[in-house]
Order: C-alpha cells, then structure tokens, then sequence
C-alpha cells in the first residue's frame, strides 16, 4: 500500500486519479480549496480530504502539517484563465502564475522531509505550452514553465524522480464535455488516432511516471498526436 496525495483531486483527472488509487488500497488523501467538498469527495471515494489553496502559498504549510510520508504526490490543481496581451486580467494572471509556479513549489517545499528515496512527484501542465490559442497567454506560460520547475526539482531532490504530464484536449472532462460537440468532432478529425483523450488515459499516464523508478525529468505527453494534426 502505497501513501498517495492528490493536490486538486476532487474535479476532473485528479479525481480520477484519486479514486483509481484508493480503490486499489492506497492511503490516499486529496484536497480542494473548500473543506466541506474536500471532506464530501474524499468520502465517497475512500480517501481522506483537507482544504488547501495553492494560490494562497503561505498557507500551505500549515495546511499540510498533519501529512506524514509521502511516496507518490500528484499535484494537479489548476484554474482556467482566458488572458489576451492585449486584454490582459492582471489580477487573473497573477492568481494562476502563483497557483501553478510557486505554490506547486511550496508544496513540495514543505513536503520534503516526508519525502523519501523512492517517492515520486508528477505535476500537471498542458499542451497550451506547444499549441497557444487565444486567450492562452498565462496558461502557456505557466505550463512552459512546468518544464522548468520539473529540472529544477529533480535535481534538488535527488533520488526522488519528479516527473510532467502534458494532457492534450481531454474529451470526457467536465471541461471539454461542456463544449459543443462540433468543437470536439472537429478536434477529433485533428488527432491522429481519431479519439480524444480520456480521463483514464491520463490516469495511467501518471500512474507509470509514478511507478516507473527508471522514468526521471520527464514530459509525457497524452494527446494522441494532436500537435502533429
């Protein structure tokens, strides 16, 4: 059995995820930035939940006082954000930029005592980083700078293996379900396999970066060849 902690895994991928580890007997706990839906989801997925808001990086700390060893982190947490250069939402771009660069780090950061040889971190970033749209200016950005902060951390942290995972348009997330079914069809005839991402995908994507103890400053991409669309 294997301690599992999920930063963002009540929505979506990390829910996914969460759910697909505890229900094959890990100790997993997951968090969201509310205490009540942390604490409700963590419920129902046999998992435990706490409240914490990496856009608020100096209270993670005492957030994540009661974890004790860590051997897989998965730190998931994201916010939209549709930022144009030439409509620029400052106070937007500051939130994700914190959110997903210094508060991915500040988890870590505190986390690293409960650390050990052979514990595994994946972050999130996405295929923003090679593929801007518009409205991407923060979220290629920051999702670049995943890449940065991977090296960085894999290095410091040796033996502990820090890896990326990059999802592409993944159609089964509530994200892209609530988008019109032509955008998906078209983004479809986009990707070479003729699928979308799923859910699952990704969550095996980072089960084997987890796993893997020869995998180490990777990027792994799960988008079906989109980009080569």
């Amino acid at each position: 059995m294997s301690s599992v902690l999920v930063v963002g895994g009540t929505s979506g991928i990390g829910l996914e995820f969460a759910r697909t580890r505890a229900g094959q007997g890990d100790d997993v706990v997951l968090t969201s930035r509310d205490t009540q839906r942390a604490e409700a989801v963590a419920k129902e997925v046999g998992a435990r939940g706490l409240a914490l808001d990496l856009a608020r990086p100096l209270e993670i700390a005492a957030a994540l006082a009661g974890m004790g060893r860590v051997d897989h982190l998965v730190i998931a947490g994201i916010t939209r954000d549709d930022n144009k250069v030439t409509e620029y939402d400052i106070d937007a771009a500051l939130r994700l930029v914190t959110l997903k660069l210094v508060g991915y780090t500040e988890v870590v950061h505190t986390l690293r005592g409960r650390l050990h040889e052979d514990s595994a971190i994946v972050l999130f970033g996405g295929q923003a980083k090679e593929r801007p749209y518009p409205g991407a200016t923060t979220v290629a950005t920051v999702n670049a700078g995943v890449r940065g902060l991977m090296n960085s951390l894999a290095v410091e942290l040796a033996p502990v293996r820090v890896n990326a995972v990059h999802p592409g348009v993944v159609g089964d997330s509530p994200y892209w379900q609530a988008k019109p079914e032509k955008v998906l069809a078209a983004l479809r005839t986009e990707t070479p396999t003729g699928r979308l991402a799923a859910m699952a995908d990704v969550v095996d994507a980072v089960d084997f970066l987890l796993r893997n103890r020869s995998v180490n400053a990777v990027e792994l991409t799960v988008d079906g060849g989109w980009l080569l669309g």
